[in-house]
């Protein structure tokens, strides 16, 4: 088993790259400015993308994990707050960037018979509206349809996709605040990976299983 996790400089994206290592998994890690034996990917640039899957050169992934993220739009205010270009540099990396993740390894996930973790998040629900965060919750509202589309589109292949939500982490982006800790939610993550099939592609889950209504 091979398994690939972009963002996995900090946060969510190391433990998880920890925890496979751990458990004795082959596992890899993309960072934007990468340090030791971090892949170099910026998901916003499609030469990146074009140079990692060359670099990878075919070989077989059996898990691609979706987590690099952005959340730059705390404390905006409605009346003068969330410029246009904050939107546009958000879906760049939330959306833009995890499509082109996928499509440029798509021939790895293949010969891997493979499947796709996305991490979004229950923000991007709209039964579970409460307001606020408005660029973050659209971007990962659009990063949960496009886990939806890619789902149908990839069950003839046996390629499976689900859409997680890593729960309110104690990291850099979650703050000291938060009410579990990146061991709690990796765990609980990697259940949820193990788990996901082509019975279960296209859920919406929390990192404990849990059903996220749309």
């Amino acid at each position: 088993m091979t398994v690939l996790i972009t963002g996995a400089n900090r946060g969510v994206g190391a433990a998880l790259l920890a925890r496979y290592r751990k458990s004795g998994t082959a596992a890899m890690g993309t960072s934007r400015k990468p340090v030791g034996d971090l892949l170099a990917l910026d998901v916003t640039d499609p030469a990146s993308h074009t140079a990692l899957a060359r670099r990878l050169n075919g070989l077989p992934i059996s898990l691609l994990i979706c987590n690099a993220g952005v959340y730059p739009d705390k404390g905006q205010t409605l009346e003068k707050g969330y410029p246009a270009a904050l939107w546009a540099a958000t879906f760049a990396t939330n959306v833009t960037g995890v499509f082109l993740t996928i499509q440029a390894l798509l021939p790895n996930l293949r010969a891997g018979h493979g499947k796709v973790a996305i991490l979004s998040s229950q923000m991007a629900s709209q039964s579970l509206a409460p307001g606020g965060s408005y660029i973050y919750r659209a971007s990962k509202a659009a990063a949960l349809n496009l886990g939806r589309n890619l789902a149908a589109d990839l069950a003839p292949e046996g390629i499976a996709v689900g859409i997680y939500h890593p729960g309110w982490v104690q990291t850099d982006m979650g703050g000291p605040g938060a009410t579990i800790s990146p061991k709690q939610s990796v765990e609980g993550l990697c259940e949820r990976f193990a788990a996901l099939g082509p019975e279960t592609t296209g859920c919406f889950e929390e990192w404990d299983g849990t059903p996220i209504p749309f």
